[in-house]
């Protein structure tokens, strides 16, 4: 990883410095996206298992998982396994029970009552990646949230082993989240699916889930899609950004530097730190830590477009920060509390030496679907209002009416509406007839 000093970088360089691997994936991807999905949408389950044999190298005689086979594969994992699986889930779900909305009713006016209820999302699509790795902590992240937001339907998406079954630990991660449907497939394609429908995927009124740059994609351009899907947040490739201090202890650093290295390839990490010898450490204990890795290949390829940048203080390194709104943030620092409130763009905040940011991904109970590209900026992470609906409701009586409605004849009059003027003139006209 290369060493920058923020301080000797012009404008364009600092642009340069961190700009995301993927920027430059753009046309290509998204032009193959939409071949895939209008090969979905045209072709139904023959273009899926069409796809699935070329790009995941499975035949499928069928897409879906029946309760049988999940239930079978969740029997013969190990028991700590399943039971960490279960732990993990319990602390998701307190911490997402916790912070969920709730209905409400204001009198904004004598007789005018007006409320806010909250209903789930009717059927939603869970892509879970499992390309180089199963992620069944994703899983987790969007089953125990839909779960707690009582959605009647979720779909799960996974993509199949070359053996053409599902990871088990996906199934079982699943099946902790009474999850029935699921579907095998992957990538760019699952997601088409999820939108478009099937003979064996339905259609779903929302997708969740995290991916590569062609799952991202294909998130949008479902989106945009007349009748389309809505989705939770752009979440592609991973990413992550440490401010770290002289104190801070390199080796953790590089630890957690190489932790989101190693998820793909278009991963992108990032030090800031107000010193040149803790960048000059982690630089070494990043290229003696990778070395050791199993995943040592992709990992290099990511840090191919990473940095470690050495800023003139800790308060540059905030800002360059909150600019990048990096989808994780680590605070590597003595007083990493008093920093938390100059942190206004992240996605997920991890502090002090003692928090990397794996616990996060896994087990600590905050999601781990959060918001990548500098998304941050204007969104956080999934939690289980993303599986919901806010409506609102009101109801005048006839002194409520007498009283509000005055105000809405001068707004409309002024915006020229006459007809949503009289609808409130003509029951105002027949209050002053009664009696």
């Amino acid at each position: 990883m290369k060493v920058l000093t923020w301080d000797d970088l012009d404008r364009t360089s600092r642009s340069e410095a961190l700009r995301r691997g993927t920027a430059a994936a753009g046309p290509e991807v998204t032009a193959g996206v939409a071949a895939i999905v209008e090969r979905v949408r045209a072709g139904g389950d023959r273009a899926l298992r069409e796809l699935t044999a070329r790009l995941d190298g499975a035949q499928l005689d069928s897409l879906t998982v029946s309760r049988e086979q999940r239930d079978a594969a969740v029997a013969g994992l190990d028991p700590s396994l399943r039971a960490a699986i279960a732990e993990a889930a319990g602390r998701i779900r307190a911490f997402h029970e916790a912070g969920m909305q709730q209905g409400y009713a204001v009198e904004t006016a004598p007789g005018v009552i007006c409320r806010r209820v909250v209903r789930p999302i009717r059927r939603v699509g869970l892509y879970v990646p499992a390309g180089s790795a199963p992620l069944p902590s994703t899983a987790l992240m969007l089953g125990v949230p839909a779960q707690l937001a009582g959605c009647p339907e979720v779909v799960l998406a996974t993509p199949p082993r070359p053996d053409g079954t599902a990871d088990p630990t996906v199934l079982a991660a699943a099946a902790e989240c009474g999850i029935e449907q699921i579907v095998l497939v992957g990538g760019a394609q699952a997601v088409a699916a999820l939108a478009h429908g099937t003979e064996s995927v339905p259609a779903c009124d929302k997708i969740f889930g995290p991916g590569n740059a062609w799952v991202t994609e294909a998130k949008r351009q479902v989106s945009t899609a007349e009748g389309g899907p809505g989705i939770d947040l752009p979440a592609g490739p991973s990413e992550v950004v440490v401010i770290a201090d002289s104190g801070a202890d390199a080796e953790f650093v590089a630890a957690d530097l190489l932790s989101q290295a190693e998820h793909g390839p278009d991963s992108q990490v990032l030090l800031l730190t107000d010193s040149a010898e803790l960048a000059e450490q982690v630089a070494e204990q990043v290229a003696a830590q990778v070395e050791t890795l199993p995943r040592a290949d992709i990992a290099r390829k990511a840090l191919a477009s990473s940095r470690l940048i050495v800023t003139a203080d800790l308060d540059t390194a905030v800002a360059v920060s909150n600019d990048y709104a990096p989808e994780h943030l680590i605070l590597a620092l003595r007083d990493a509390e008093e920093w938390v409130p100059r942190i206004d763009r992240a996605g997920s905040v991890f502090m002090g030496d003692h928090t990397p940011e794996t616990l996060g991904d896994y087990c600590s109970g905050t999601n781990h679907v959060l918001p990548t590209a500098g998304a941050a900026r204007f969104t956080g992470g999934v939690n289980v209002a993303a599986f919901q609906i806010a409506m609102t409701v009101q109801r005048a009586t006839p002194a409520g009416l007498a009283a509000v409605g005055p105000c809405a004849v001068a707004l409309s009059e002024a915006e020229s509406l006459h007809a949503h003027q009289r609808a409130v003139t003509r029951r105002l006209a027949r209050l002053q007839e009664v009696p």
